[in-house]
């Protein structure tokens, strides 16, 4: 897949009323890597549907610097459940906001202070739900 192409955001109906009070739908357009953006573009799907390896909150994720090669992983998860120590990263984030909706084997990328960094996406890992790994 080409890095630059844009993706579809999948997002399960659960996921999406927990959000829900952080989406402003009257977003600046111009803020492309911002959460609302990408719930605006949203697929918003019944749990039973959501793709295999698709990340959502609680998603355990591992991604590789295009540039650098250097592999992380972390959990991305509501903003009071935030820890760096614990490798959990905030939705609100520009890194959490820019992946939610993403599947493995996909290409991502968000905007730091350094500017625009290009990630693939290894592997996500889901709790069980609903007795089948999602």
């Amino acid at each position: 897949m080409n890095p630059n192409e844009k993706n579809a955001v999948v997002i399960t109906e659960a996921d999406f009323n927990l959000l829900k009070p952080y989406y402003n739908k009257k977003a600046d357009p111009s803020k492309e890597m911002s959460l609302a953006n990408e719930l605006s573009r949203a697929v918003i799907v019944k749990e039973e549907a959501f793709p295999l390896y698709g990340i959502r909150l609680n998603s355990k994720v591992q991604l590789l610097d295009l540039h650098t090669q250097m592999k992380m992983e972390f959990t991305i998860v509501m903003p009071q459940f935030a820890d760096m120590r614990q490798n959990k990263i905030s939705i609100l984030t520009p890194m959490g906001a820019a992946l939610i909706g993403f599947r493995k084997d996909e290409f991502v990328e968000w905007k730091v202070p350094a500017g625009l960094k290009k990630f693939q996406i290894l592997n996500v890992t889901n709790e069980k739900m609903n007795g089948a790994q999602t």
